[in-house]
């Protein structure tokens, strides 16, 4: 059966309710604040055992970041291939205002000083058929996609979030790009979402695009049909916003490893990302697969657009 090879990010996430996210100038004191497991990498990497995929995860912890492993290795997920590196773990400092909406910084730590070594594992334990993915929250990121292409591998990227480093990735390698509306502008420029997403598939038309767009759903390409296709979100109650990409993300990349129907497993990823909204937290909001089926079974006459 074909896996997923994630090489992503490890974080602790230290999270501060606030009564408004923080203004340039000016001080607020949270209403609450919590220590949890995240980093993307880690948050999909979780989703997508979850959803029930064979995950392999490669990264890097630091000295304090054992409780990342744990928490992998407790849903399933393979870490033969995290290392640990002197100094401190990567980082996230999280506010989280009362509507759910997030502003977030992260301290690369361990995530920004992958070796090659990692790299050279990873490549060795892919199986035709197995899906690659990256988040931008690493180094060498485009020099990564590049090795596991040329072996071929599935690539999938998660550009998030997006930096100046992305003018040289190999977009036209990858299977699949996911992005969010300023994800999408940040790589592709223009005055609006859509625009940025024509672009995209003008430029890379060998790779299939999906763009989120939080509670207004998302727009789909499919590079091997050409089809445009739209869907919209999940109704639900939003508490916290942090994880919600993430569980889209990996529960997304379970259903590629399945071979599943991929309108299906769009639907699945937004229950998957919707469901994360509710609940607090990152690594502890990836929902079960239990959980998005119930969802679905309520919520499944979801309007699905062909453009």
């Amino acid at each position: 059966m074909s896996k997923l090879v994630n090489i992503g990010s490890l974080c602790i996430d230290f999270v501060y309710g606030v009564p408004d996210i923080v203004k340039s100038g000016e001080t607020l004191a949270s209403v609450q604040s919590q220590i949890f497991c995240g980093g993307k990498g880690l948050n999909q990497s979780l989703a997508a055992a979850r959803a029930g995929a064979e995950v392999h995860h490669l990264g890097a912890i630091g000295d304090d970041g054992f409780a990342l492993l744990d928490t992998l290795r407790a849903a399933g997920v393979n870490t033969d291939g995290v290392l640990q590196l002197e100094g401190p773990s990567g980082q996230a400092f999280i506010q989280v205002d009362p509507a759910g909406r997030n502003a977030i910084v992260i301290s690369g730590g361990s995530n920004r000083r992958l070796p090659a070594s990692l790299f050279d594992a990873a490549v060795a334990i892919l199986e035709p058929g197995d899906w690659v993915l990256f988040q931008n929250e690493t180094n060498d990121v485009g020099a990564a996609i590049r090795r596991a292409s040329a072996v071929g591998a599935q690539v999938a990227l998660n550009l998030a979030p997006p930096d100046a480093r992305a003018a040289d990735y190999p977009i036209n390698l990858l299977a699949l790009l996911i992005v969010n509306e300023p994800e999408a502008l940040a790589l592709a420029g223009g005055r609006s979402w859509q625009q940025a997403f024509d672009t995209l598939i003008d430029r890379y038309p060998a790779t299939s695009l999906v763009l989120t767009r939080g509670h207004k759903g998302l727009r789909y390409y499919d590079a091997a049909t050409k089809e445009v296709a739209q869907m919209d979100a999940f109704n639900v109650n939003a508490v916290d916003e942090t994880a919600a990409g993430d569980a889209f993300v990996g529960y997304l990349l379970a259903g590629l490893v399945q071979n599943r129907d991929i309108k299906q497993t769009l639907r699945c990823a937004s229950a998957a990302g919707a469901l994360a909204v509710t609940v607090s937290g990152a690594a502890p909001a990836i929902p079960k697969r239990v959980d998005v089926d119930a969802l679905l079974s309520t919520q499944s006459a979801l309007d699905w657009v062909k453009m």
